[in-house]
C-alpha cells in the first residue's frame, strides 16, 4: 500500500512539474504615460446635494475642476493642475448664485429637561479612623 501511495505521490508531482511551467505566465506592460479623462455630476433636488467633477491626464500632467454648492448659497468652483515640475496648484473661487438654493435641515425638537436633583450619600466614618 505505502508503494502505490508513494508510486502515485510521484506521478501528481511529475505531472505538476510538466504542467506549471506552462500555467504560469508573465505579463510585461509598456511604459506608456497615463492616459485618463472622467467627469460626473450629481444634481439631487431632494437633498440639495449639487456639484461636479472633472478631470484628465496626460503622463504627470493632471488638470481638472470641481465645484459644489456652501450652506451659504455660493457655488464654490476648484480649478487645479498638478505636475512634477510645479507640484499641485488650486484656484478657489465662490460665486453667487442667481437664485438661493434651500438646502432642507431636518427639524427635531428636543424633549424639555425636568429639573433633577441627585440624592447625596451620607457616609459616617467608623470610630477607630483618625484623620
Amino acid at each position: 500500500m505505502t508503494f502505490k501511495c508513494l508510486a502515485l505521490f510521484t506521478l501528481v508531482a511529475a505531472a505538476s512539474a510538466v504542467v506549471l511551467p506552462y500555467a504560469v505566465k508573465h505579463v510585461e506592460y509598456a511604459d506608456a504615460p497615463a492616459e485618463y479623462h472622467f467627469s460626473y455630476s450629481v444634481h439631487d433636488g431632494h437633498t440639495g446635494d449639487v456639484k461636479s467633477q472633472t478631470e484628465e491626464r496626460h503622463g504627470d500632467a493632471v488638470k481638472g475642476q470641481y465645484s459644489l454648492i456652501d450652506a451659504d448659497g455660493h457655488q464654490r468652483v476648484v480649478d487645479y493642475t498638478a505636475d512634477d515640475h510645479n507640484g499641485f496648484n488650486a484656484v478657489v473661487r465662490r460665486d453667487p448664485l442667481a437664485h438661493k438654493t434651500i438646502v432642507p435641515v431636518a427639524k427635531v425638537v428636543a424633549p424639555i429637561a425636568h429639573h433633577y436633583v441627585a440624592p447625596v450619600a451620607k457616609y459616617a466614618y467608623p470610630s477607630y479612623y483618625h484623620h
